[in-house]
């Protein structure tokens, strides 16, 4: 565990306020990291044939922030991908070393979208990553450095909106079983379902848009098992809206919270029956309210901006018996299906726990893998600083996260054989990420009160 600090004090108003100092910088770069066809697609298994060519580019888009004076240990480098997942162990501390190499980031978020129309990334390779994702890394390596060549002072704000584009998936009957509920074409919303769109504006000095990043919990996967084509999904739709809405040069970023039971309305649309134009009905809808909420965030300036950061790695147990998983799955995925799946069968999985504290007002927190939605709620709810954002697909990928109460009762996702850390690991994680905020804020002491001289008198 590590915890690193990017400057001294920053405050940030609420809602529609922000600020700005002159040791606060950032940078963008984006980069078309869409492979050629012929990949294995990722996230539907009885999609079996690769992909036949690109229905829309999948990009890297980069975010690099810096606080105090340039220094290694002050700068910050949020990565988003549209991907199924984050790339495995490997990639990412390569990914990692180099950035810190070229570029002096400290900590680095590598966080996906989760499209299903993207292709398939593993944890390990028997050689090296397939021609494609080396080249994906190399072009993201160099945009890091891009974005950090590229530093500018910077002011950002924070604001609030709420958008239905999705339900829960897992439908609770009154006997407490529980049903799929996979398209929802009445749009009656379910719950848990968490509407909450937040937003982060990064400007210029001068006070133009530079960066707009959404944080929102919903599966990328309007397009189905029949879609050949490699596509971004909503995400992508969403972006398109809140750059053309916001103008100038800004980049939008969508960062996914935590969907892990949270599907669209308009889920597994077939091609024929206008998938196409389900999807951008999805991305407009969550761009439209970005948008807005964006353009009503007014930044200000203030003295010294701040990043603090803490990296954590908390081990968990399998949550099924070794043995009897291994004969389960290989009997229904077969030898080939092993090779994606097997590195999975361990007694024990590491899972990378990430929490940025940006002055003293927004905290980011990942999880690596597909979290249920209770988690980004009560994330934010328990957070002791206004605006919490939970950022799931991030820093590597552990399969799905239930709550303790949802893998009692089962169902996909919540104890099916893409569930793989044991009941609590959600909850382990979110305390862990609120303990580190309030150590970052200096409200946890590393002596006991009644050590301290006068406390109690």
């Amino acid at each position: 565990m590590r915890i690193g600090r990017l400057g001294l004090a920053l405050t940030l108003a609420v809602a529609s306020r922000g600020f700005c100092g002159a040791a606060l910088r950032a940078g963008v770069a984006r980069v078309d990291i869409t492979p050629p066809a012929g990949e294995q697609m990722w996230g539907f298994e009885d999609r079996h044939q690769p992909a036949t060519g690109t229905l829309d580019p999948l990009y890297a888009r980069v975010l690099v922030l810096e606080a105090g004076p340039e220094s290694a240990t002050r700068r910050l480098a949020v990565v988003t991908l549209d991907l199924g997942r984050s790339f495995g162990p490997g990639s990412l501390a390569r990914l990692r070393e180099a950035a810190k190499r070229s570029s002096g980031i400290a900590c680095l978020l590598v966080a996906a979208s989760h499209t299903h129309s993207a292709p398939v990334i593993r944890d390990e390779y028997r050689d090296a990553p397939p021609a494609w994702e080396q080249a994906a890394l190399d072009k993201i390596g160099r945009a890091i450095a891009e974005a950090a060549g590229a530093l500018q002072p910077a002011r950002i704000g924070v604001g609030t909106g709420a958008v239905y584009i999705g339900h829960n998936r897992l439908r609770v009957n009154p006997d407490g079983t529980v049903s799929w509920f996979e398209r929802n074409q009445t749009r009656i919303p379910t719950a848990p379902v968490d509407p909450t769109v937040t937003v982060l504006r990064i400007d210029r000095a001068d006070g133009t848009p530079l960066a707009v990043l959404t944080n929102y919990a919903c599966h990328p996967v309007v397009f189905g098992a029949d879609n050949l084509r490699y596509s971004a999904d909503f995400p992508g739709a969403m972006n398109r809206v809140v750059e053309r809405e916001l103008g100038g040069q800004v980049q939008s970023f969508f960062l996914q919270g935590a969907p892990g039971d949270i599907n669209p309305y308009y889920a597994v649309t077939p091609i024929e029956q206008d998938a196409a134009g389900r999807r951008d009905w999805t991305g407009e809808r969550l761009g439209e309210e970005a948008a807005r909420v964006a353009k009503e965030i007014h930044t200000r300036a203030v003295d010294t901006p701040s990043i603090d950061f803490a990296e954590s790695t908390i081990t968990v147990r399998l949550r099924w018996d070794v043995d009897k998983f291994r004969a389960a799955l290989l009997k229904f995925l077969g030898p080939e299906g092993m090779e994606v799946y097997g590195a999975r069968i361990v007694p024990e999985i590491q899972l990378p726990v990430t929490t940025v504290l940006i002055g003293r007002d927004i905290a980011l927190t990942t999880m690596p893998g597909e979290p249920f939605v209770d988690f980004q709620m009560n994330w934010r709810d328990r957070c002791p600083v206004p605006h919490a954002l939970l950022l799931g697909y991030t820093n590597g990928y552990n399969g799905y996260f239930p709550t303790i109460a949802a893998a009692s009762r089962g169902g996909y996702g919540a104890a099916s054989a893409s569930t793989w850390a044991e009941p609590g690991a959600g909850e382990r994680m979110v305390d862990n990420a609120v303990v580190k905020v309030y150590e970052m804020l200096g409200r946890l002491s590393d002596l006991p009160d009644d050590l301290k001289g006068d406390v109690y008198k």
